[in-house]
C-alpha cells in the first residue's frame, strides 16, 4: 500500500517535481547545522495548493509521514524528517499581490523572506520581519515557527504580521481564509492555530501579510553601558521619551561583541572595552530632523546621570551597517571559538538582569572558566544566553556538560516567570523541556488539537510531542 501511495504522490507532482535520488535528498534530510540526519522515501515539491491538497489526502488515507518543509533554517530540528516525505514548498515561491492602499501583501508560502521584503519596498511599504537567515528561509516556515528578530519590539512576532492563511489540513481538506482584514469577529481565529504549530496541523500555503509605511528617518547608535540594570533604565527612559519611534533594542555583551571583532574583524565603536552595549534605532515615516536631535538628547542626559558610559551615532548608511554588522555576525563568531551550548530564553523585562546574573552564577560553578556569549532582543525579553566553551579546555568534556547547563538555565528561566523557548520553537529539541515546563493541562489541550486535526498524528511526527 505504501508503495503504490508513493507512486500516486509522484504521479500528482510529476517526476520532475520529486526526488529519490540518496545524493540529491541530503540537503532535505540534514539540519543545515549538521546535528541532525533524518531519513525520507521521497522529497516532493509541488507547484499548487490542489496539488498540497491531493498529496496529503493520499498520505492519510496511506498513514505515510509529512514533513513540511521551508528553507530547512531552523534552529531545534524541526523540518528533519524520521520516515514517509519531505513536502518542500520552495516552487510555490509566487507573491501574488501587493496592495498598499490597504497594507497587505499576499505571497504563496515558498516565497523568500528577503523576497517579500523586497516587494513591499517597490511598493514604497515595508515587510518589518528581519532574520539572519532572510535570504533562505521561506514565509511559510517562518509563519509556522511564529519568527521573531530583531523588530519585534515595533511590529510584533510573525502571528502579529498575519491577516490571512490559506491552509491544507492533514486529510487533504482546503481551509481558504485569505482574508485581508483587520477587523473581523465572526468566530474563531482560526489561523493563529497554525501559525507557531510548526508544520505539525497542516500546511500553510498562502497568506495575507501587513504592510506598514517605510521609515523616512532612520537614527542608530550604539551605547556602552555598566551593568543589565542600567540597560533596562535606559530603555525604559527612551520608551517613555521616544514612545513608538523606538523600534530597535539590541543588547550585547562584552564576550560576544569581543568575539566579534577579534573573529570577523568588525569595527569596534570605542577606544576601550565596556562590560555591556546596546544597538538601539528610532524611526519615523516622515523625515523628522528632530528625531537625531531627540536621541542625541537622551543619550547626554544618560551620560550626565550615569546610566551609560559612552555612545554613538551613526553618521551614515556605512557607519550604521558597521553597528549592525558586530550585532548580526555574533552568532559567526561563536562558532569560531569553539563548542557552544545555546539558550533562546525570555524573561519579563524586570527581570533581565535577575536572570543574567543567576545565570552567569550557576554556569560558572558547572564549568569554571566558561564564557557568556549574551545578546538579543532585550526590548522583548529575549535573551539568546550561549555558553562558549572555557579557552584551551576540552570540547568533548564541555558538550558533555550540556544537559546540566541547560538544565539549570532553565530552572531559573522558569522561576522567573519566563520561557525556556522565547523564538526557536520546540521541534525535536526541546520537547522535553515542553513537558517539563509546561502544565499537564496545557500540554493536554495542545494534544488534543493535534489529535482532533491529525488523528492519524502524519504531520512533522517526532516534533512538538
Amino acid at each position: 500500500m505504501k508503495q503504490s501511495a508513493l507512486s500516486e504522490i509522484i504521479k500528482i507532482v510529476g517526476q520532475k517535481n520529486t526526488i529519490t535520488a540518496t545524493a540529491d535528498k541530503e540537503s532535505y534530510i540534514t539540519e543545515w547545522r549538521g546535528r541532525w540526519r533524518g531519513h525520507c522515501d521521497l522529497v516532493v515539491t509541488p507547484r499548487s495548493t490542489r496539488q498540497v491538497s491531493k498529496i496529503l489526502s493520499v498520505c492519510h488515507h496511506a498513514g505515510i509521514a509529512v514533513t513540511p518543509q521551508s528553507g530547512n533554517t531552523g534552529l531545534v530540528g524541526g523540518s528533519v524528517p524520521f520516515g514517509g516525505i519531505v513536502l518542500s514548498m520552495e516552487k510555490m515561491s509566487k507573491i501574488i499581490n501587493t496592495d498598499p492602499i490597504n497594507f497587505t501583501l499576499t505571497s504563496e508560502a515558498g516565497a523568500k523572506l528577503k523576497n517579500i521584503q523586497i516587494a513591499a519596498n517597490k511598493a514604497d511599504r515595508l515587510f518589518p520581519l528581519s532574520l539572519a537567515s532572510e535570504g533562505s528561509c521561506q514565509i511559510g516556515g517562518n509563519l509556522a515557527t511564529n519568527a521573531g528578530g530583531v523588530h519585534v519590539l515595533k511590529y510584533g512576532n510573525a502571528r502579529d504580521l498575519v491577516l490571512g492563511l490559506e491552509v491544507v489540513l492533514p486529510n487533504g481538506t482546503i481551509w481558504e481564509g485569505l482574508r485581508g482584514l483587520r477587523k473581523d469577529n465572526s468566530g474563531y481565529d482560526l489561523k493563529q492555530i497554525f501559525l507557531g504549530s510548526e508544520g505539525t496541523l497542516g500546511v500553510i500555503t498562502r497568506c495575507v501579510l501587513k504592510i506598514f509605511p517605510k521609515p523616512r528617518e532612520i537614527v542608530t547608535a550604539f551605547a556602552a553601558i555598566s551593568s543589565p540594570y542600567k540597560i533596562i533604565e535606559l530603555y525604559t527612559k527612551i520608551g517613555e521619551l521616544a514612545g513608538e519611534s523606538l523600534s530597535v533594542f539590541e543588547f550585547m555583551n562584552e564576550v560576544s561583541v569581543s568575539m566579534s571583532a577579534s573573529q570577523l574583524k568588525t569595527r569596534y565603536p570605542f577606544s576601550q572595552p565596556f562590560p555591556y552595549f546596546v544597538l538601539l534605532e528610532l524611526t519615523a515615516t516622515n523625515f523628522d530632523t528632530q528625531l537625531r536631535q531627540m536621541l542625541e538628547t537622551i543619550l547626554s542626559d544618560a551620560m550626565l546621570n550615569g546610566t551609560i558610559l559612552d555612545a554613538v551615532l551613526a553618521s551614515s548608511n556605512q557607519q550604521r551597517d558597521e553597528f549592525w554588522r558586530i550585532r548580526d555576525t555574533i552568532p559567526e563568531a561563536q562558532v569560531l571559538e569553539g563548542a557552544s551550548i545555546k539558550n533562546d530564553i525570555s524573561v519579563p523585562l524586570s527581570k533581565v538582569p535577575d536572570f543574567l546574573s543567576k545565570a552567569d552564577y550557576a554556569t560558572t560553578k558547572i564549568a569554571p572558566g566558561i564564557r557568556h556569549v549574551s545578546f538579543g532582543h532585550i526590548g522583548d525579553g529575549n535573551i539568546h544566553y550561549n555558553l562558549s566553551q572555557p579557552i584551551k579546555s576540552d570540547a568533548n568534556i564541555f558538550i558533555g556538560q550540556r544537559d546540566e547547563l541547560i538544565n539549570v538555565v532553565n530552572e531559573i528561566v522558569n522561576d522567573l516567570g519566563g520561557s525556556f523557548s522565547a523564538e526557536h520553537g520546540i521541534g525535536t529539541l526541546k520537547i522535553e523541556e515542553l513537558n517539563l515546563y509546561r502544565s499537564k493541562e496545557e500540554v493536554n489541550l495542545m494534544k488534543l488539537l493535534k489529535n482532533t486535526l491529525d488523528p492519524k498524528g502524519i504531520m512533522n511526527p517526532g516534533k512538538m510531542f
